[in-house]
């Protein structure tokens, strides 16, 4: 599957007559929204584990340089926390240019904290996208994000970020934040 997703999102009409939806963000979207919503929630999605196995190609690296970026993998026992969002249908014309670079849109039950569960749609890039890095070794991802800048800023930047809204969800993610701890090991023995 090409790396551009955008037409392929377009195409996905399920939530088209839908006044608001839910989206759920696990990635970026947790610590930037660049979107207009109209509440914003902790929550949390089951059977998907958080993995820093997407290439950047668009944002945080280059064609040349990517970066890698979290997506989701299926694991049965997985509970993935981050933060939903109740948007317009409108916002997907720019959440799938923001999320083009091999992102699908998928319907997942999210569950809302102290609300429940909701139907929404979240963001995956699945191992099928050009863009899709695999598995490597927490050393070994933390390199490539220390070398990788893009349009959007240092890949580092990115990690860290991320594991600062997770930390400030209350969530402990062993995968962000060794990737975090060789990061922050890599740049202490840079200086």
């Amino acid at each position: 599957m090409s790396a551009n997703t955008i037409a392929i999102n377009q195409n996905m009409k399920q939530f088209d007559s839908h006044a608001s939806v839910w989206l759920f963000g696990y990635g970026s979207i947790i610590f930037k929204a660049d979107f207009p919503y109209l509440e914003r929630r902790p929550g949390h999605i089951t059977g998907w584990a958080r993995r820093f196995w997407q290439g950047s190609h668009d944002h945080r690296g280059t064609p040349q340089s990517p970066g890698r970026v979290v997506t989701l993998t299926p694991q049965a026992d997985a509970i993935c926390r981050g933060m939903a969002y109740l948007v317009t249908p409108e916002v997907f014309a720019h959440l799938d240019h923001r999320e083009k670079n091999g992102y699908l849109r998928l319907v997942t039950a999210i569950h809302l904290d102290h609300a429940g569960s909701v139907e929404g749609l979240i963001y995956i890039a699945a191992e099928d996208n050009a863009a899709f890095a695999g598995p490597a070794s927490e050393q070994d991802i933390a390199r490539q994000i220390a070398l990788a800048e893009g349009p959007s800023g240092r890949n580092s930047d990115y990690l860290l970020m991320l594991a600062q809204a997770l930390r400030e969800l209350g969530t402990d993610d062993t995968h962000v934040f060794e990737i975090e701890r060789q990061l922050l090991a890599l740049q202490q023995a840079d200086h």
